[in-house]
């Protein structure tokens, strides 16, 4: 049991010198998440969009638009009656 505990120990150390030797700078690191920030965005945004396309171009959305077209056309059409 000593020895994975020890192992485990020597291994977080490594960890943490290697970290310790990265000399990238805060500005360095701050881009690179400004990057992966837009990267994401990016993604999200292309994600969404097809998503949208998916359902507007789905059975669901065309018989919903169809049906809304309908209703309007029958409220217009009432509507002109109710003037005469």
């Amino acid at each position: 049991m000593r020895l994975y505990l020890a192992v485990a120990v020597l291994m977080l150390a490594f960890v943490a010198y290697t970290e310790a030797q990265d000399d990238t700078s805060i500005q360095e690191r701050f881009d690179r998440f400004g990057q992966k920030l837009t990267e994401i965005g990016q993604s999200l945004a292309e994600k969404t969009k097809t998503a949208f396309q998916d359902l507007h171009n789905s059975e669901f959305g065309t018989s919903t638009r169809n049906w809304f077209t309908d209703a309007f056309q029958k409220m217009k059409l009432f509507m002109q009656k109710m003037k005469s």
